[in-house]
């Protein structure tokens, strides 16, 4: 080789590498990001630790008025109310991310259990009452005609519970699954708190099972159209009886789960006006739908079992990983021309954020297990299924057409404007005297950027052509939830031990 081509080869190695540490991530940095989120959701009587000093306490009086204390738990986005449906989804995929990437979270870990334990704390408070789940706290109506700050709100706090007679069973199912997946978590840290969580989440479980029906039918004037169940309650009572499987080995619920799971395969999932269900009901998951992560979460009990019957879990967990690699012959998810997954539905981020979580944990079993998977003649190793999360998190962080990061404090280009009370108005350091429901109007008009950094908040997210419009009022796109930092904070935490190569 001549002596300009050799030059000519090693600048392009050297380019190619400056790229690539160009393109990585500060993951540890998104990672405290990603959990200090949290803290800016708090309901409650904040703790002498808070770190995101800004907000202060808030929904004190929470149940009060029907002689319930429901104090505490997390506000699901930019507004301020206590929808428990998402709430219990977020508390049962931190609990994953810890319990799959705990190891990796360095300091994190212990802000990481506070997040969870903040969620469990209250879990235990809405399920206190014998023969009652709270499903959610707030009049959605009133408070989402007001742009007022958690501190401020003077909107009906209205508890709504379900019951024999009112059933809620996806809540319900959904909040013994956190408890479950949540008690595995502190029982190495706090045996005595971990049993606690555990026999409650026996105890809702059975409630949420020997009264069967969707809270859609019952409370849904009040829960639809914010968090209506369109996929039907079945799946998370079989996700719950797998998370109470995993916590206990009980073979009760191993029945449960294997007797129940031929159900969700005939259920035809509704199609509505804002979400569209593509590629089966095994590769839908997220706050509502529970199928993919069913499989998965059972696929690694199985995995390391090594038993010769799969049931349909492994090759539906196959199936679901096929669906979503673009390379795949039966992909059924859509990409933007800078790579980002896109689903129907608003708030774009979550389903990037959970289904990778999936691909990253399916990874993990898979490689243990010495497998791979073949979409086709298309062959997928546990390899690519981290790259493809990577790719994903890496978009989310900042690599991407627009070069801005979609975490609120990460990086130096992320959004300014985003759709959040807490967020968009001074604080009460800077203003002490109250802002009422109507007063908060023209913060929100305002075109100046919020005067509170929620950090570590990760937005809806782009748009499918990879643009983004840091505007308020655009709220599919600039609002933050709980559910899509959720899955996130696993993701980040593996990646932060695990750099590019």
């Amino acid at each position: 080789m001549g002596v300009l081509k050799r030059a000519l080869v090693f600048g392009v190695v050297i380019t190619m590498v400056m790229v690539m540490r160009v393109a990585s991530h500060d993951y540890g940095d998104a990672l405290t990001k990603s959990i200090l989120f949290f803290e800016g959701q708090r309901s409650g009587k904040l703790p002498s630790t808070q770190r995101m000093t800004w907000r202060k306490d808030s929904g004190l009086q929470d149940g009060f008025q029907i002689g319930v204390d429901l104090v505490g738990g997390y506000y699901d986005a930019g507004d301020n109310v206590k929808f428990n449906f998402p709430m219990a989804f977020s508390t049962t995929m931190l609990a994953w991310s810890v319990l799959d990437f705990g190891n990796f979270m360095g300091p994190d870990l212990p802000h990481a259990l506070e997040a969870i334990k903040w969620a469990t704390d209250y879990f235990l408070k809405a399920t206190s009452i014998p023969g009652f789940v709270f499903v959610q706290v707030g009049d959605p109506y009133g408070d989402h005609n007001c742009w007022e700050r958690p501190e401020d709100m003077d909107t009906p706090r209205i508890p709504y519970a379900a019951s024999k007679q009112f059933p809620g069973s996806e809540v319900s199912a959904e909040i013994a699954a956190a408890l479950a997946a949540s008690s595995m978590v502190f029982r190495p840290r706090n045996p005595a708190y971990s049993a606690r969580l555990l026999k409650r989440a026996a105890m809702v479980f059975q409630f949420a099972d020997a009264n069967r029906g969707s809270y859609n039918d019952t409370l849904g004037p009040w829960v639809c159209p914010f968090y209506c169940d369109f996929s039907g309650y079945e799946d998370e009572l079989i996700w719950g009886a797998a998370w109470l499987y995993r916590a206990t080995k009980a073979p009760n619920y191993w029945s449960y789960v294997v007797q129940n799971i031929s159900h969700l395969e005939k259920k035809v999932a509704k199609h509505t006006d804002r979400v569209g269900y593509g590629g089966g009901s095994f590769a839908e998951f997220g706050w509502d739908t529970k199928n993919a992560g069913i499989n998965i979460l059972v696929s690694k009990l199985l995995l390391s079992s090594k038993t010769s019957d799969v049931g349909p879990f492994i090759p539906n967990a196959d199936k679901f990983v096929c669906t979503v690699l673009p390379e795949s012959p039966t992909v059924s998810v859509s990409y933007s021309p800078g790579g980002l997954l896109f689903k129907p539905g608003g708030s774009n981020l979550q389903h990037a954020t959970a289904l990778s979580f999936l691909l990253l944990a399916y990874a993990r079993y898979l490689n243990q297990s010495n497998r791979e998977i073949h979409c086709g003649n298309v062959v997928a190793t546990p390899a690519r299924l981290i790259q493809f999360a990577r790719g994903q998190v890496d978009y989310i962080l900042g690599t991407n057409p627009l070069k801005m990061s979609y975490m609120v404090g990460y990086g130096s280009k992320f959004p300014r404007k985003i759709h959040h009370r807490g967020s968009s108005l001074p604080s009460v350091d800077q203003h002490p005297a109250r802002i009422n429901c109507q007063g908060g109007t023209p913060y929100f008009q305002s075109n100046d950027p919020n005067p509170n950094l929620l950090i570590g908040a990760v937005v809806g997210g782009p748009d499918q052509g990879d643009s983004y419009s840091d505007s308020r009022a655009d709220f599919v796109h600039t609002e933050p939830t709980t559910y899509i930092n959720a899955p996130l904070v696993g993701l980040l935490a593996y990646f932060r031990s695990h750099p590019p190569l």
